[in-house]
């Protein structure tokens, strides 16, 4: 176990429900209970509510937690939410300043974006080490959502997290396509270690759609379900989905498309699926997260959709949680992505590419038309999530990386004729 104490720093933090939030989180309390030093230092809101005011310091169940002050504009204009970003990287900057001794390991992740430069800096002047936990890989994620604000600073944007990636003493990424975007960047291959994002799968098991109570409550029993959970955001690729959703309304009044969730496409989704008459179309909010198994089994294949040229830039995290309920999935994307390639390997879903309805109605009706093999393919999913995506196999990774630190610093310390800073 390391004795050096671990400082992560995100936006959000538990009791936040948001996705970047519940995997620091797990990992956090995982940590603490196991007799690690950990620390956290997160904002005073909620990602679905900046006016929030948690408390300012508290620990919770071994994790001391540290909520900084930032402005509260929200995420509802670009204005606003950069005054946020800039009062947490000058926040954080302080806390961190003060609360870091030499030794310690910050590990940063991407919420908000660069403030791997922020603990990158403070590093340098406290002697720690510097972990990148990457969740998405910003400023490239903004240029091809052609977001035209980061236009101007794109090149220094990306010299500042350049200089903080190869400084760092490692860089958590999610997948291997992720890891060669680093390598385009010159970063030093030694320092990039890949730890997938993960589920809970003693929470989320796989549940017979005749036993589970929502799908009755949604009038559902006699359909096929064919779902999509989670935040419907501007990565998102939903045209071909809805196309397809359209060709099945007419052929097959058994096909029923299930998004539970909300986020920046939600209204322009409902807009066009009340323009297009899609009867076939069912929306629900959010589910309480003792409810996730629940609504996770509710479909009897999901989907998962990433616009092409994000591949390497975001792994869509959702596919864990489907493996977890045990059913197959159909990614709507690059169909050599990240996610793909499981599916492939492991034969537990299909992919198609980014404006092949057709081929995703194919698919939709394969599943349908044979239950067995449905149901054989979310058995396999299932199968390989307990391989590789499960929460205690990405906690032990990360404890092997951690352990790692205290092993270095007590080789250093025994040979006085080499000496390393982070």
């Amino acid at each position: 176990m390391a004795n050096h104490k671990i400082i992560f720093v995100n936006r959000y933090f538990y009791p936040d429900h948001s996705a970047t939030s519940q995997m620091l989180s797990d990992l956090a309390f995982d940590l603490a209970c196991e007799g690690y030093p950990v620390n956290v230092v997160t904002s005073r809101q909620l990602y679905d509510r900046p006016t929030a005011e948690l408390t300012k310091a508290e620990d919770i169940r071994g994790v001391r937690i540290f909520r900084i002050w930032t402005t509260r504009f929200g995420r509802a204009g670009l204005l606003g939410r950069a005054f946020d970003y800039a009062s947490f990287y000058l926040s954080a900057f302080w806390v961190l300043l003060r609360s870091t001794a030499k030794g310690d390991v910050i590990v940063a992740k991407t919420d908000p974006p660069l403030i791997s430069v922020i603990c990158g800096l403070v590093a340098v002047l406290r002697g720690a080490a510097l972990v990148n936990w990457i969740q998405d890989l910003f400023p490239e994620v903004a240029t091809e959502l052609d977001m035209k604000a980061i236009g101007p600073a794109m090149p220094l944007a990306r010299s500042l997290r350049n200089w903080s990636l190869r400084r760092a003493a490692c860089n958590v990424v999610l997948g291997e396509l992720m890891a060669q975007k680093l390598s385009e960047q010159r970063v030093d291959a030694e320092s990039v270690r890949v730890i997938p994002n993960w589920a809970d799968g003693d929470h989320i098991k796989p549940l017979a759609p005749e036993n589970n109570e929502l799908r009755r409550e949604w009038r559902l029993e006699d359909k096929f379900v064919v779902g999509y959970s989670g935040n419907l955001g501007r990565a998102h690729e939903f045209f071909t989905i809805l196309r397809a959703a359209e060709i099945l309304r007419d052929r097959d009044v058994r096909v029923m498309f299930l998004f539970i969730g909300s986020g920046a496409q939600r209204v322009a989704l409902e807009q066009w699926i009340e323009a297009h008459a899609l009867t076939n179309v069912l929306f629900r909010p959010y589910q309480p997260k003792e409810k996730l198994g629940l609504s996770l089994s509710v479909p009897d294949a999901h989907l998962v959709c990433l616009k092409p040229g994000l591949e390497g830039l975001i792994v869509p995290s959702k596919f864990y949680g489907i493996a977890a309920a045990g059913r197959p999935t159909l990614f709507v994307g690059d169909p050599d992505g990240e996610i793909p390639r499981v599916l492939n390997a492991v034969n537990c879903g299909y992919a198609v590419s980014a404006g092949d309805p057709e081929g995703l109605v194919r698919h939709i009706e394969a599943l349908k038309s044979d239950p067995d093999a449905c149901r054989q393919m979310g058995l396999r999913a299932r199968t390989e999530f307990e391989r590789r995506f499960s929460r205690p196999r990405a906690v032990a990774a990360w404890k092997d990386l951690l352990d790692s630190f205290g092993s270095e610093k007590a080789a250093e310390s025994s040979d006085s004729s080499y000496s390393r800073t982070f």
